[in-house]
């Protein structure tokens, strides 16, 4: 017991060193990290929570960039031992019960966001030892709500941001349906607090990257994600912002083709087009601009009129028709208004550049 009271001392005092980035490769030089590594399997949570401080402050974003190089060797010799697998092995042993040990859980994520800040190619070897297949048990565990839900949220989405090897990983997984199953909480229920529309927004932001995978684009279809993202957009919940995005992602470009013949099937068109017509007044209060939300529904669009065929087509086409071709006068306004803005921006450019000369 004194023994590892004398340790925890030892941890503690290492906390200097964070102040000091310069000198990390006098840690790896005199095998530190190492022994820091093998305490991460200490039976002792209380060792072990000391060790994952001491992680998170070595790894701070701030601190890391004071020393490029001294950040380089410790991240270097942290992935040389494994860091990421050993610490998803170690929030599979704690309690989050226990206030300690759920704090232990956060920083523990907050390591991984710090080195995945700094270096962000190693996300592919985050995911694969383990951390993708521990973040989505988490996400989808049946437990209040709580900081380390909305973390796990934030990790995940970072992961899978331009990771083409990450999306393909969750697809395998089967985790477009875990996104699916969080997400169809909120089709007729808002968020009831800032962190859980967070926590929303995260699962959205990791659907719509998934989404840029062709593979995960059948999988979407299959798990009902076309249907669940038009529900959404009936229901004027807050989600229905979002919504919008994940049909963009999932019908745009030839991969989409499939998407945009469902959507249809599914009566999509009756839901898209009075969006295209008005951008609603609840949108703008969710943050989002009239801009995007015009900019997503007429790509939507788009996607359909390149992608669909035979009978499906015909009934797209039908919509532009109807009302005395109202959604025509539609589209010829959207595009004068954006003709005009470029025009705007080209007079701009032009004149910046005769400033400088």
């Amino acid at each position: 017991m004194e023994a590892e009271l004398d340790l925890n001392d030892i941890i503690q005092e290492m906390h200097v060193i964070a102040t000091m980035p310069d000198l990390y490769h006098l840690l790896v030089e005199l095998n530190a990290v190492h022994s820091l590594l093998n305490l991460l399997s200490h039976e002792n949570t209380d060792i072990l929570h000391s060790v994952v401080d001491l992680l998170q402050e070595l790894t701070d974003a701030d601190t890391l960039q004071e020393s490029e190089e001294g950040a380089e060797v410790l991240i270097d010799a942290l992935l040389e031992g494994q860091v990421v697998a050993l610490l998803v092995q170690n929030m599979e042993r704690l309690d989050e019960q226990v206030k300690e040990e759920a704090d232990g859980v956060y920083n523990t994520l907050a390591i991984v966001e710090n080195m995945a800040e700094f270096r962000p190619g190693l996300c592919t070897e985050a995911a694969q030892q383990g951390l993708m297949q521990w973040l989505l048990k988490r996400v989808k565990a049946k437990i209040p709500f709580d900081a380390n839900k909305l973390y796990c949220s934030e990790i995940l989405a970072i992961l899978l941001q331009n990771n083409d090897n990450t999306r393909e990983l969750l697809g395998e997984m089967d985790a477009i349906d875990v996104l699916l199953q969080q997400l169809s909480v909120f089709k007729r229920h808002n968020p009831s607090t800032a962190e859980e529309q967070e926590m929303m927004e995260n699962l959205f932001d990791s659907l719509c990257s998934c989404l840029m995978l062709a593979a995960n684009r059948d999988r979407f279809l299959k798990g009902e994600g076309l249907q669940l993202m038009n529900l959404m957009l009936r229901e004027k919940k807050m989600s229905r912002t979002s919504a919008l995005r994940v049909l963009d992602h999932g019908m745009i470009g030839p991969e989409g083709t499939d998407n945009c013949h469902k959507f249809v099937d599914i009566l999509g068109l009756r839901t898209i087009f009075p969006l295209f017509m008005k951008t609603p007044k609840k949108m703008k209060k969710v943050g989002v601009s009239e801009k995007e939300h015009e900019e997503h529904v007429s790509s939507i669009i788009s996607s359909m009129l390149r992608n669909l065929k035979a009978q499906q087509r015909n009934r797209l086409l039908g919509k532009f028709t109807e009302n005395d071709c109202e959604k025509v006068d539609r589209l010829m306004e959207l595009h004068f208004k954006y003709l005009e803005a470029v025009q705007q921006a080209d007079k701009r450019i032009e004149g910046e550049k005769h400033v400088r000369i």
